[in-house]
């Protein structure tokens, strides 16, 4: 059964025991995605010990799978538009689950980071085709609306249940057994997809634009480079260079979209207040979450001395915050307000950034699951409203790119997160750590993973100094990144309060939109906006 999307009221009918069993099946790679971007985390110091990568590797190992998420996903959304949605899914998720094969037996720091990016390609095909059909399957108001709570809780859920899950698989087998999860979730999707979806493309879909994609590939990837080289020491000339580059070709990706009839981004859409201070907030919470939780994993094991299950169970409040600030966040939001409960609960954030900037090098476990705790409490209520906001933002022609820019958001804030306040920890303990003269010096002043390793071959006392000196260095540049994540969520904020004002403006519904005409997604946007 093949649909056009954006079908009027006339047309709406209640969902029956076939569109939630696809709901069901939508769930998964929806789960899986997000899980994936934090099921790394844990298998880090396994992974360092293993592949032997350098500082500025590790970090696109873990980052490069969210910047390939960002710089597709749009593209990904308007394809999807083109060719059908359902199609789009299919063959997206037969991709993931060879290349998740690739990643998980991959012998070296490069393989992983290819078999990385090509997870995040393959990756960009889930997340916008999955909205687009929901919007599609639940024409009537108050099913999708449950629909989408559903859809954003298995997305949070899984952001924040990989490290849990990535603990109990690394309890029991090797480092690569954490991105095998995504093979039989694919495998059910393949099988049970063309039964339970429909089919589904956009009437009159955009084109897709592969010279804005490369351009905006062009502008993050040398960008992010410059970064972590700068990080890594060294002269400072080729990254300032990376970081021009990738600046002039950032200008080059605005001028092009604001020439384009149909753009890869409608730059337009910023034009509009609250849209624009909806994403601005998603993106500053994104890079605040992600680059911690990398940090915070890190410190459970290589500080803190948990093995991966214990540091696993360490996030289980953080995860639980998480999940039901995602579910309450409609209801609170219809009492007080979205601006209320964005701009309020970054500013609870930054109190538990603030916690985690005081953490120190020993005994503090308890200080920093509390800390990610209160800051989960307060960004994820936020962030479960701003899809609702975006896609009410456009005509119904451009569901699936509407979709996809809440997303985009979310995944490049996360990535850059890591990237940046990776960068940042790395610089900070390069400066600090005392490292002893040997073979392994190098390593040990790369990466505390590296030091952990070199003092395998140490005398006790020498490997009980190098250690010391290591966890400091790490905890001073995680503290660091902490306290800028709490002035950035603090000021971010207060702009939003006062932007989007602390009062209920009308009753909101379960997926970010409002009784006085925003749509609760893009299929019902009025055209022409």
């Amino acid at each position: 059964m093949e649909t056009e999307a954006g079908a009027g009221p006339a047309a709406r009918t209640r969902a029956g025991r076939r569109e939630w069993a696809g709901l069901a099946v939508l769930a998964l790679p929806t789960l899986l995605l997000s899980l994936d971007m934090s099921v790394l985390h844990l298998a880090l110091p396994e992974l360092a010990a293993d592949l032997r990568p350098t500082s500025t590797q590790l970090l696109w190992i873990t980052d490069v799978y969210g910047f390939m998420i960002a710089g597709f996903l749009v593209t990904m959304g308007t394809l999807g538009d083109r060719i059908g949605r359902r199609r789009l899914l299919l063959a997206g998720s037969a991709a993931f689950g060879a290349a998740s094969v690739l990643a998980a037996y991959a012998s070296s720091a490069e393989a992983l980071i290819a078999a990385r990016t090509l997870l995040g390609v393959a990756g960009a095909t889930l997340m916008p085709s999955t909205l687009a059909l929901i919007t599609g399957m639940f024409s009537d108001p108050r099913q999708r609306a449950g629909a989408i709570s559903v859809w954003m809780s298995c997305f949070m859920g899984g952001t924040a249940l990989g490290p849990l899950v990535g603990g109990v698989l690394l309890n029991w087998f090797w480092w690569g057994s954490v991105f095998l999860l995504g093979v039989p979730v694919m495998a059910v999707l393949l099988a049970a997809g063309p039964v339970l979806l429909p089919e589904q493309r956009a009437p009159r879909a955009g084109r897709p634009d592969p010279v804005s994609v490369a351009l905006s590939l062009a502008a993050i990837l040398p960008a992010m480079y410059g970064i972590k080289e700068a990080a890594a020491g060294g002269p400072v000339s080729g990254p300032a260079a990376a970081v021009a580059l990738g600046a002039l070709f950032g200008v080059l990706f605005v001028r092009r979209q604001l020439r384009l009839d149909d753009p890869l981004i409608d730059l337009r859409l910023f034009a509009d207040r609250t849209f624009s201070t909806a994403l601005a907030a998603n993106l500053v919470g994104a890079v605040a979450m992600g680059g911690m939780f990398l940090l915070i994993a890190q410190y459970l094991q290589l500080v803190g001395g948990l093995s991966p299950l214990r540091a696993g169970l360490c996030l289980v409040p953080p995860t639980v915050a998480m999940i039901t600030g995602t579910l309450l966040a409609p209801r609170v939001a219809a009492r007080i307000g979205r601006g209320a409960v964005i701009g309020g609960g970054m500013l609870l954030a930054a109190a538990g950034f603030l916690l985690l900037s005081q953490v120190p090098a020993a005994d503090g476990t308890l200080q920093v699951v509390a800390g990610m705790a209160v800051a989960a409490t307060g960004l994820v209520p936020g962030a479960a409203l701003v899809t609702g906001i975006v896609t009410g933002s456009a005509p119904p022609e451009r569901a699936g790119a509407a979709a996809s820019l809440s997303e985009t958001s979310g995944e490049f804030g996360i990535a850059a997160g890591t990237a940046l306040l990776g960068s940042l920890v790395t610089a900070l303990y390069r400066t600090r750590v005392a490292v002893p003269e040997g073979p392994a010096a190098d390593e040990a002043r790369d990466t505390l993973a590296g030091a952990a390793a070199a003092a395998e071959g140490l005398p006790a006392a020498e490997a009980a100094e190098l250690l010391g000196s290591a966890r400091e260095a790490f905890t001073a540049g995680m503290n660091l990144s902490a306290g800028l994540a709490a002035v950035a969520v603090a000021v971010t904020g207060a702009l939003v309060w006062r932007l989007l004002g602390p009062g209920p403006q009308a009753p909101v519904r379960a997926d970010g939109g409002d009784d006085r005409g925003t749509a609760p997604a893009a299929e019902e946007a009025p055209a022409g906006r």
